[in-house]
């Protein structure tokens, strides 16, 4: 039987799957994070090659590990032996056929919303890979662009921030200072208002909590 909570969050993906396509990205929603990894995969022929970026969604919905044990050319950064040979990967993932990454927030009206430190995954998204999938939990919907934003800066970096081995006044705090740290994870704010091409960019919304 289907909860108050599911019934709402099909009829708010059901209008922002729509929002989205009128803005020329290709859109799905996935009641749950297993659904997705098979739409996910469904979208990928054999034999292509895949990045991602540091998106801790796809990792815990066990997308990655599917992906190295299917047939295809897996670019995974995390297999790096040097911060030389990441940094390669990272460019290396502009020029792969599938780009894999969550977003930090999506506005009701379409509009993706992504922050970033060293710019590789934002770049990912904007240019370079043939294909870009971007794996989303519902709890990343915001009413408007404007929440969208407040959500990535104040909300998702601040948590991200605790992730890593940097000392940026919102790891220390829990909130965002607006700062000028050298080790800022907000560096780069991509916003993105369409696909262009048309379905370059293929959202799949979740209807479950996902990441940050």
């Amino acid at each position: 039987m289907t909860t108050p909570l599911e019934s709402r969050n099909a009829l708010l993906a059901k209008t922002v799957v729509s929002n989205l396509e009128k803005r020329h990205f290709e859109a799905y929603y996935c009641p749950t994070a297993q659904e997705a990894l098979k739409k996910v995969l469904d979208l990928i022929p054999e034999g292509s090659s895949i990045g991602w970026g540091g998106s801790m969604s796809i990792r815990d919905m066990g997308l990655t590990k599917a992906i190295h044990e299917g047939n295809y050319t897996v670019i995974d950064r995390d297999l790096a032996q040097t911060p030389e040979e990441a940094a390669q990967m990272q460019r290396d993932c502009l020029q792969a056929d599938y780009f894999i990454t969550s977003a930090n927030a999506i506005a009701e009206e379409g509009i993706m919303v992504n922050i970033d430190g060293t710019g590789n995954r934002v770049a990912a998204i904007c240019f370079g890979p043939k294909n870009v999938i971007v794996v989303c939990g519902i709890n990343k919907v915001t009413q408007n662009l404007d929440a969208a934003i407040s959500r990535a800066r104040f909300v998702a970096a601040p948590i991200n921030a605790g992730r890593f081995d940097i000392q940026t006044p919102c790891k220390i705090t829990g909130k965002c200072h607006n700062c000028t740290s050298a080790d800022s994870i907000c560096s780069e704010v991509l916003i993105t208002r369409t696909s262009r091409p048309a379905n370059r960019v293929k959202i799949i919304l979740v209807g479950e909590d996902m990441g940050y």
